[in-house]
C-alpha cells in the first residue's frame, strides 16, 4: 500500500539571545540547515529552544535556537549561497544519462523514550533500505500536523505505547542524493526533530501499522543498546541525545551522515 506524500511545512528558523530577545529570522531551503545558516549569518547556536507549529493557509514550522554572536557577526562579508554545499551521494549510486533527481523534503519527528523496561526501539522491516536494523520510533509529519503531536501518534503505531513528551532533545539534518526502496532518484533533505518522552505504563510492544516500514519494536535495557544492530546514523543520534541531555548550556543539533531509514516510507 502506498501513501501520498504529506504537503511539507514551511520551515522557518529564528535565534534568539539568553534573554529571549530576537536577533535573526531565516527561512530554511531544500537542503539547508539551520545551525550552517545561523553560523554563516555570524551567529553561534547553544541550544534549540523550542519547534512550533502553526497553520493558517499553510503549515509554518518554527524552529527557534539560541544564539550568541560569532566570529566575524560585525563584519560578516560572505555571501550565504556562496557556503552552500553540495549533498552527499549514495555509495555505488548509478544514474543512467539524462536522470535528474527529483527534490523531496521529508520533515519527521522521533522520540527517545525510556521506561522502567528500558528505552524504546524499533527494527526496520523490508519496506526500507535499512531491514533488520534498529532506531528510533517515530516518522514523517501528516499534511499540517504539530511534530510533538506526530510523535505520540507514531510512537502508537509503531509500538502500541502511550507515551509523554517531555522535552525537544536536538534538530537534526541531512541532505544527499540517492535513490528511495522504490527506485526512485531523489534530491532527500531530511529534517528531523527528535524529542525526549516517557512511558508510565510500558507494555509489550505491538505494532499497529503492520505492513509498513516498522517489523517490530522492543523495550532495550539501556546496558543493551550497545550490542543492538543500530543503524549508523541512530547511533550517532543517541550519542547526542545523551550528550545533550548531559549539556544543559551547550548545543543541541547534530549533524550526521545519511541513512537509509530516512527514506523507508512507502511511496506512490
Amino acid at each position: 500500500m502506498t501513501r501520498e506524500r504529506p504537503e511539507p511545512p514551511r520551515l522557518v528558523v529564528v535565534g534568539v539571545d539568553v534573554l529571549g530577545k530576537e536577533v535573526v529570522r531565516l527561512v530554511l531551503g531544500h537542503g539547508d540547515d539551520p545551525t550552517a545558516m545561523l553560523e554563516v549569518h555570524g551567529w553561534e547556536v547553544r541550544r534549540v529552544r523550542d519547534v512550533v507549529s502553526r497553520t493558517v493557509e499553510k503549515q509554518v514550522l518554527t524552529m527557534t535556537f539560541v544564539v550568541e554572536p560569532g566570529f566575524g557577526v560585525e563584519a560578516l562579508a560572505v555571501e550565504p549561497l556562496a557556503l552552500e554545499m553540495p549533498p552527499r551521494r549514495d555509495k555505488d549510486l548509478l544514474m543512467t544519462e539524462g536522470e535528474v533527481p527529483e527534490p523531496y523534503q521529508r520533515v519527521a519527528a522521533y522520540a527517545f523514550v525510556t521506561s522502567p523496561r528500558g528505552v524504546l526501539m524499533t527494527q526496520f522491516s523490508d519496506q526500507t533500505n535499512a531491514q533488520g536494523q534498529w532506531g528510533l520510533p517515530g516518522g514523517g509529519l501528516e499534511t499540517a500536523e504539530a511534530p510533538d503531536r506526530a510523535v505520540v501518534r507514531e510512537v502508537w503505531e509503531e509500538s502500541g505505547q502511550v507515551i509523554e513528551v517531555s522535552g525537544l532533545a536536538l534538530v537534526d539534518t541531512s541532505h544527499w542524493v540517492g535513490r528511495a526502496p522504490t527506485g526512485r532518484l531523489e534530491d532527500f533533505h531530511a529534517v528531523r526533530v527528535l524529542y525526549r518522552a516517557s512511558c508510565r505504563a510500558p507494555t509489550d510492544p505491538v505494532v499497529h501499522d503492520v505492513g509498513g516500514t516498522t517489523a517490530a519494536a522492543a523495550w532495550v535495557p539501556p546496558t543493551d543498546l550497545d550490542r543492538l544492530k543500530v543503524t549508523p546514523g541512530w547511533r550517532s543520534l543517541l550519542s547526542a541525545i545523551v550528550m545533550a541531555s548531559d549539556k544543559a548550556d551547550g548545543s543541541e543539533h547534530h549533524e550526521q551522515g545519511t541513512d537509509a531509514d530516512d527514506r523507508a516510507w512507502p511511496q506512490p
